[in-house]
């Protein structure tokens, strides 16, 4: 799975994180090609709460352990 994120809070403007069936998971700068769409995505994370709203998943929100602020665009592919 992809996630091709635009914004603010992450290393770089435009990344692209890519996780692999076993559980890891690794960034590169720009977006990597070829992009598979399975939803689009808004990403706020505030302090420690993440509100998502996902065009194939609706509404979440979760809690995470640590303290960051990030507004995200992004695209989940395959």
């Amino acid at each position: 799975m992809k996630f091709i994120e635009f914004g603010l809070g992450n290393k770089w403007f435009i990344r692209t994180e890519t996780e692999i069936n076993n559980g890891a998971e690794f960034e590169e700068k720009g977006i990597v090609l070829p992009i598979n769409l399975q939803s689009i995505y808004l990403r706020i994370w505030i302090r420690k709460f993440v509100f998502i709203l996902d065009s194939k998943e609706g509404y979440k929100r979760t809690k995470k352990n640590r303290n960051d602020f990030k507004i995200l665009i992004g695209i989940r592919s395959l």
